[in-house]
């Protein structure tokens, strides 16, 4: 993989994880549309690091929230950032099981299975709809809110779902206020992503990968900074129920996608 499509992956990412479409679906048909011939497993190795940039947005914009979350785990009071803790961690169990049981299959998946992206992208779309039609609450995330809104996230694995529009759609679906499913649902996908990455680097997979690392450097610049952006656009959207542009958005792409894919 040279530069400039590690550059236009890590731009594609820092723009569509946490805009309602599937980061992941849109890295492996961005692969397919540059002819990568990669194994799956470097393949996974790019997706891991440029997951981990956005990761590292969400961390810079949040870093308020996420510091209230670290202050409510050591301090063992039953206060409101303890409470939101615990949240945070229950939403995390589906993922892991998942994520630890069939890691290997998981991998297979990203090895440009284009009519599979095509599909979930589809799924992605009836969710948007529906969810912004769903009325407006100020409902909070509780904790069975936050199992349910966990296996959404679980489910958002499979490349062509997208995870941040899985959890939104999921949570407003349950009546959650927007604003509040939106923040929880950037805040629950952190500690996820940096387990991965810390686990692939003590099993020694991102130093012994044949890749090289100019390409996954830049493509994490990329991917960092137009997160960023995509971050604080992506609050402002759902706030004011404009999820079904990107419906119509997924839709179309998932259409082109498995059509494509003959």
């Amino acid at each position: 993989m040279n530069w400039l499509e590690a550059l236009i992956l890590g731009l594609v990412q820092g723009l569509t994880e946490f805009l309602p479409v599937s980061s992941s679906g849109h890295l492996e048909i961005t692969k397919v549309i540059f002819g990568d011939n990669s194994a799956p497993e470097e393949s996974m190795l790019m997706t891991v690091v440029l997951h981990a940039a956005t990761a590292l947005s969400t961390i810079v914009i949040f870093r308020k929230d996420i510091a209230e979350i670290f202050k409510g785990l050591f301090q063992f009071r039953w206060n409101d950032e303890f409470i939101f803790s615990l949240k945070i961690v229950a939403s995390m169990i589906p993922a892991v099981f998942v994520g630890v049981l069939l890691e290997s299959e998981i991998e297979q998946l990203f090895d440009k299975q284009i009519v599979l992206v095509g599909t979930m992208l589809i799924v992605t779309a009836i969710l948007l709809y529906f969810a912004d039609k769903a009325k407006n609450t100020t409902k909070n995330v509780g904790y069975g809110h936050a199992i349910i809104i966990g296996i959404a996230q679980a489910i958002a694995i499979l490349p062509g779902v997208s995870r941040s529009g899985a959890t939104i759609s999921t949570s407003v679906l349950l009546g959650i206020d927007r604003a509040k499913a939106a923040r929880f649902s950037f805040l629950m996908v952190v500690p996820l992503i940096l387990g991965k990455m810390a686990k692939d680097i003590l099993s020694g997979e991102i130093m012994s990968s044949s890749i090289d690392i100019a390409p996954l450097s830049i493509g994490f610049a990329a991917s960092f900074l137009t997160g960023l952006l995509a971050c604080t656009w992506m609050i402002q959207i759902v706030k004011r129920s404009k999820l079904t542009y990107f419906a119509a958005y997924c839709f179309i792409v998932g259409i082109v996608a498995i059509i494509f894919s003959f």
